[in-house]
C-alpha cells in the first residue's frame, strides 16, 4: 500500500461537480492498494497517518499530530500511485490491485481508519473521475509505502 500525505489547509474532491468529500485544516492522504496489501498494512499505515507529526507547536516545530489538533482526514483513491516508469514513456500500473479488489481494500481501509480516528473522515469516490483541489500548507507531503517502511 502507499500513501501520500499532504497537510492541508483545506481540501476537497469533486464528482461530476458534485463535492464527494470536503475538510478544513488537516491531511489529504491519496492511497494506492496492490493485492499483496493486509489489514497489518491497513495498521501500519493508519498508525503513521494519525500520529505523524507535521503540524506546527507554538514554537513553529512540526511536532503535533493531526490527532493532537483534531484536523480532519480526506482520503481519495489513485492506483497510479503504484505506477511503474522503469520501461519506456508508459506507466504501467501491473502491481495495482485489480478494480474490484482495490475498491474492496479502500472501503476497509476507510471504516478501519474512521474506527480509529474520531474526527471527520471524508472519502472521494473510487473508481470516479475526481477533481481535488487543495491548499497544501507550507508545502508538506509525505510519501509512504507498507512494503518498504523507512
Amino acid at each position: 500500500m502507499r500513501v501520500v500525505i499532504q497537510r492541508v489547509k483545506h481540501a476537497s474532491v469533486k464528482v461530476d461537480e458534485r463535492i464527494t468529500g470536503q475538510i478544513g485544516v488537516g491531511l489529504l492522504v491519496l492511497v494506492g492498494f496492490e493485492e499483496s496489501d493486509t489489514q497489518e498494512d491497513f495498521d501500519w499505515i493508519i498508525n503513521k497517518i494519525i500520529q505523524l507529526r507535521v503540524f506546527p507547536d507554538e514554537n513553529g516545530v512540526m511536532n503535533v499530530s493531526v490527532q493532537d489538533i483534531k484536523g480532519e482526514i480526506l482520503v481519495v483513491s489513485q492506483f497510479t500511485l503504484h505506477a511503474s516508469t522503469k520501461k519506456g514513456n508508459r506507466p504501467s500500473y501491473i502491481r495495482s490491485s485489480p478494480p474490484d479488489l482495490a475498491k474492496n481494500q479502500y472501503e476497509r481501509f476507510v471504516i478501519s481508519l474512521k474506527n480509529k480516528y474520531f474526527s471527520p473522515v471524508q472519502t472521494g469516490e473510487f473508481g470516479a473521475d475526481m477533481k481535488v483541489e487543495l491548499l497544501n500548507d507550507g508545502p508538506v507531503t509525505i510519501c509512504m509505502d507498507s512494503k518498504n517502511k523507512e
